[in-house]
């Protein structure tokens, strides 16, 4: 059976852009109820419609309060104490904790708010130096896998001129000797790469 919270954190980003904010409801006994598949969901849930881009708020069932900002928190917690996937350093969380109550308090909400922004507007410009990155560290992959399969198919035709003599069956079934013509042609490619090899090693060099 389909899981609604499921299909909800899969939204497409454009449409869960359109749509309205989940309301969810925290009951006293801290189940979270998803109004909008009518199913109760749990953190995980809510922390894979976050990363879907889908937006919620959470209120108290009882008071009405939003009570969105302490159910993220709840989420930050949990990412944090799941092995392997901690994102936040033990000095950020320091230097936090000392501002609350410091008179740069109020700014420090706006600041991470802009920095996270212009973070987040930037990431897909990372991951594309981080490509670019890679491809200079091995910038004749390409050539090499190229030069990989001429090999191949160069050492295929020579095993194949001389077990047993290539070229296939003659019209009375016997085999067809490879004559000077192929021998002259494996040379010729044999060649070729130590040409493109050499150009290769050269343009490296410099």
């Amino acid at each position: 059976m389909t899981d609604p919270a499921r299909m909800l954190a899969e939204t497409p980003p454009e449409d869960a852009a359109k749509a309205s904010p989940v309301v969810v409801k925290k009951y006293a006994n801290r189940r979270l109820y998803n109004t909008e598949a009518s199913t109760y969901v749990t953190l995980d849930h809510l922390s894979a419609m976050v990363k879907g881009g889908r937006d919620f708020v959470v209120y108290d069932a009882k008071s009405g309060e939003d009570i969105t900002r302490q159910v993220l928190t709840q989420i930050i917690v949990e990412e944090e104490s799941k092995g392997g996937q901690n994102l936040l350093p033990i000095s950020f969380l320091r230097q936090l904790i000392g501002f609350y109550g410091d008179n740069l308090q109020s700014l420090v909400p706006r600041y991470l708010e802009h920095t996270m922004g212009a973070f987040a507007q930037q990431q897909e410009r990372m991951r594309q130096a981080m490509r670019q990155t890679m491809e200079g560290l091995f910038p004749f992959a390409p050539q090499l896998e190229e030069i990989s399969k001429q090999n191949m198919a160069m050492m295929e035709r020579a095993f194949g001129m001389f077990s047993p003599f290539y070229k296939g069956t003659g019209a009375d079934g016997g085999a067809v000797p490879a004559d000077d013509r192929d021998i002259n042609a494996l040379r010729a490619e044999v060649e070729m790469l130590r040409a493109q090899i050499e150009a290769m090693t050269a343009a490296k060099r410099s």
